[in-house]
């Protein structure tokens, strides 16, 4: 069960998928981190500018520590941007920090999809914590009804991961229509260079929502629930 070559078969295009998305990641903020935008505006900057563009004014930009930590709490309604984009005039942290504030704006302005996945966040969350023991536990001692409710857990990571893709792109998209216009980025290859970098971003959103869809084809295989019976 520990070593199935099956697993491998079904699940690893999705392993390599995912380790080729965080290469162009690495990639891609490695140039253009290098490259300064001729804005000379800070990352925080350019997250203000888009947020009062928009009319967001109950949103605070902050700094928080760590590597591309870079999120929008909704809860607290705060941008927090790692130091490399906080204070960063690269076109790599401007289009980092505009896309941030592109979930501010889904918030202010009651985004389905986003208001969906903060709804649901608690439930992925335990999801993610027993689904693995509960599946791997009922498989181990032949347990087939611990196995499927660790199945169903495991779903429900599933779907917020699902619900997470059209979230992600929708703000880069937003980001990517605004740099532009509000003078955030001044020509078009500083505008490819945006593009570049959100999108090798949404790729790694991409390839864990196929590893995890490629996992549950995996375990209904082995519990029997597409075709033959479990093992």
């Amino acid at each position: 069960m520990f070593f199935d070559p099956i697993y491998f078969v079904i699940v690893g295009p999705a392993m390599l998928l995912a380790l080729w998305a965080q290469m162009k990641v690495k990639g891609a903020y490695g140039t253009w981190s290098q490259q300064p935008a001729s804005s000379r505006l800070t990352g925080a900057q350019a997250a203000s500018r888009m947020l009062q563009s928009a009319g967001i004014l109950d949103v605070q930009v902050e700094q928080v520590q760590g590597f591309l930590s870079d999120h929008y709490d909704p809860r607290a309604k705060k941008l927090r941007l790692s130091p490399d984009v906080y204070g960063g005039q690269s076109v790599a942290a401007m289009g980092i920090a505009c896309h941030e504030a592109g979930h501010a704006m889904q918030h202010a302005q009651g985004y389905a999809p986003l208001a969906l996945r903060n709804a649901i966040v608690p439930v992925a969350q335990i999801g993610s914590w027993i689904s693995w023991p509960m599946i791997m536990l009922g498989m181990f001692l032949q347990m087939q009804n611990l196995a499927l409710l660790g199945l169903i857990a495991f779903l429900a990571l599933v779907v917020f991961q699902l619900v997470t893709l059209p979230v992600e792109f929708d703000a880069s998209n937003r980001a990517k229509q605004q740099i532009r216009t509000l003078g955030i980025v001044h020509s078009d290859q500083e505008g490819k260079g945006v593009a570049a970098v959100l999108n090798a971003a949404a790729m790694t959103y991409v390839a864990a929502t196929v590893t995890a869809l490629a996992q549950v084809i995996y375990f209904a295989l082995r519990l029997g629930l597409l075709g033959g019976r479990s093992r």
